[in-house]
């Protein structure tokens, strides 16, 4: 049995799964996040409910926000902010007294795809998180492939491609920086676009119908700066497949809209990469913490 661990910014959930991937059980708890001390709590207590509820232990993987640093072992870039500059695996591995293997959740959603989902046929997967943030994550084979600054795959924070002049400079990301693909291809960022256009403030779901006025020509642009940005990926690691998770992968038709327009930009006289939604949804992330035991 493996149990799997999604630490998010508002909940907690654990999954175990059989050794077939078959899902066994699934609990989720508000997260506590006041101290770090509480998000390791929360972790072992939802380990602890699942095994007692299953009457078996089980290994444990974790996906979080942010990543561990290949050069303190310290988590870094994470928006649970109290995980920054601890070491989160030998904590937990501490705290419930067997390793826990700790991954991105980005990279836990493309193994998870990989291993039984959307990707499971393909040898390249790039999974993409669009959300409230942007994020993603790359396997090879059915391995993660995080790479010696363990960012592989963080697509969201380099320049949105091929600006027009209105996009020159681009908003400000939180990062530092201004003109991120995450403050285009976020939820947020959708609905900052368009608020830029239309002086009218809207959800991304809003948006996304395309009724209200503006919201048409604003999801025309977002359709655009999402197959520029996939483009670059292509050009750079050719993935035979592109997997589309998070909140705003939910507008429908968004993958045929996007290889409609990508194949202008990729570098290649016809694109055959396959684009697609996640089998498992929401779900995928804790799914994929669970097979980093594999």
């Amino acid at each position: 049995m493996r149990i799997g661990i999604d630490l998010g910014g508002t909940k907690t959930e654990a999954i175990a799964l059989g050794d077939d991937g078959e899902e066994l059980m699934r609990h989720r708890v508000p997260t506590r996040r006041e101290t770090y001390d509480d998000v390791i709590e929360t972790v072992v207590e939802l380990v602890r409910h699942v095994e007692s509820e299953l009457g078996s232990s089980a290994s444990v993987g974790a996906g979080t926000p942010g990543a561990i640093s290949p050069a303190t072992g310290l988590i870094k870039n994470a928006n649970l902010t109290p995980l920054n500059g601890r070491e989160l695996d030998r904590d937990l591995s501490n705290a419930l007294d067997r390793e826990v293997r700790v991954a991105n959740d980005a990279d836990c959603l493309a193994l998870s795809e990989a291993t039984d989902g959307a990707g499971a046929s393909f040898q390249t997967v790039f999974a993409v998180i669009l959300g409230t943030g942007v994020g993603g994550g790359i396997t090879v084979d059915r391995r993660i492939v995080s790479g010696p600054n363990a960012i592989g795959g963080e697509w969201g924070h380099n320049p949105l491609p091929w600006p027009t002049g209105a996009e020159s400079e681009g908003p400000n990301c939180y990062c530092g920086r201004s003109g991120c693909i995450e403050t285009y291809l976020s939820g947020p960022g959708l609905s900052a676009d368009h608020e830029r256009a239309v002086a009218a403030t809207l959800t991304s779901q809003e948006i996304a119908a395309g009724v209200l006025p503006g919201t048409a020509d604003s999801m025309a642009r977002y359709v655009d700066r999402l197959a520029r940005s996939l483009a670059t990926v292509i050009n750079i690691l050719d993935p035979h497949v592109i997997v589309l998770a998070g909140g705003m992968s939910q507008i429908p038709d968004l993958g045929e809209d996007v290889a409609d327009r990508w194949g202008r930009y990729v570098f290649s006289d016809r694109v055959d990469t396959h684009i697609t939604g996640a089998v498992h949804g929401d779900s995928s992330g804790v799914r994929g913490a669970a097979w980093l035991w594999t």
